[in-house]
């Protein structure tokens, strides 16, 4: 898309969208393509005058190489390898470490622990995304981006979750247990299968498996195992997309990094 002369002047408008490179981009006065790439997070504006050149930079879809183009931020669609830059401050998502007894709601009528005590720091109004069960803890987002929001929790876009699960299992767990959760099991409302599943640990008295899936339907984690004739006696979830727990504290709170962000959106085709 060339929208400089050879003197690096900005052609002008008809003479870009006749020759069909795509759509109009510069902005006169708005600001430098490099240095909203740096506010980002990506280097230095140096940096990001390579990544510009080597084709790594998208603007509403079109690759941009050329350098100095300045553009409104918030009016278009920026990709770096991939990854959706999120550049709209009233936009915030956030992980929470869900305790344990907190129910996955803004408000409860039985008076138990909900999420508004963890959303209250913030000045956006945030909702979660999805849900965790009573007595499941770990990652949660909380958003006020309601197309992320809703793009996280469709099926169609089949976003990967893992699960740490412990279980009470004399022995050690059957042989066959990993086994038969990759290939599926049969639920009331139709089989289920983990996309992988390994042993994390055992000691003869307990067993810790990691699953991984992309279903969302209620507690299917713990009808899976049920399914098998085991009780889970906790449950985490560890990971969503590109997001990972870590070592946030149970009821701790951050927002996701710009790369974090970038890349689980563009997980979701933003």
């Amino acid at each position: 898309m060339k929208l400089r002369d050879d003197q690096g002047s900005p052609r002008p408008k008809a003479d870009r969208s006749a020759d069909g490179d795509g759509p109009d981009l510069h902005q006169e006065g708005a600001e430098r393509l490099q240095k909203i790439l740096a506010r980002a997070g990506f280097g230095s504006r140096r940096a990001c005058e390579t990544l510009i050149s080597t084709g790594r930079v998208m603007v509403d879809g079109a690759v941009v190489s050329e350098q100095g183009i300045r553009i409104e931020a918030s009016a278009h669609v920026i990709h770096v390898d991939g990854r959706r830059l999120q550049l709209d401050d009233a936009k915030v998502t956030v992980v929470l470490n869900k305790p344990r007894h907190v129910v996955s709601a803004m408000s409860d009528p039985e008076g138990r622990r909900d999420l508004a005590e963890f959303t209250a720091p913030f000045s956006q109004r945030l909702y979660h995304v999805g849900r965790l069960d009573y007595e499941t803890e770990g990652l949660l987002l909380l958003t006020n981006d309601g197309e992320l929001a809703h793009r996280l929790t469709h099926p169609s876009f089949e976003v990967e979750k893992t699960y740490v699960c412990r279980f009470d299992a004399p022995g050690g767990p059957p042989r066959g247990l990993v086994k038969v959760l990759r290939d599926g099991v049969e639920l009331e409302d139709g089989p289920a299968h983990a996309d992988r599943a390994r042993v994390l640990a055992q000691d003869g008295r307990e067993a810790v498996v990691e699953v991984t899936l992309h279903e969302g339907r209620n507690r299917i984690v713990r009808r899976m195992f049920a399914s098998q004739g085991f009780e889970l006696t906790a449950l985490m979830r560890t990971r969503i997309g590109p997001v990972v727990l870590g070592d946030l504290a149970a009821g701790e709170t951050r927002e996701l990094t710009g790369r974090e962000l970038g890349t689980l959106m563009a997980e979701v085709g933003l």
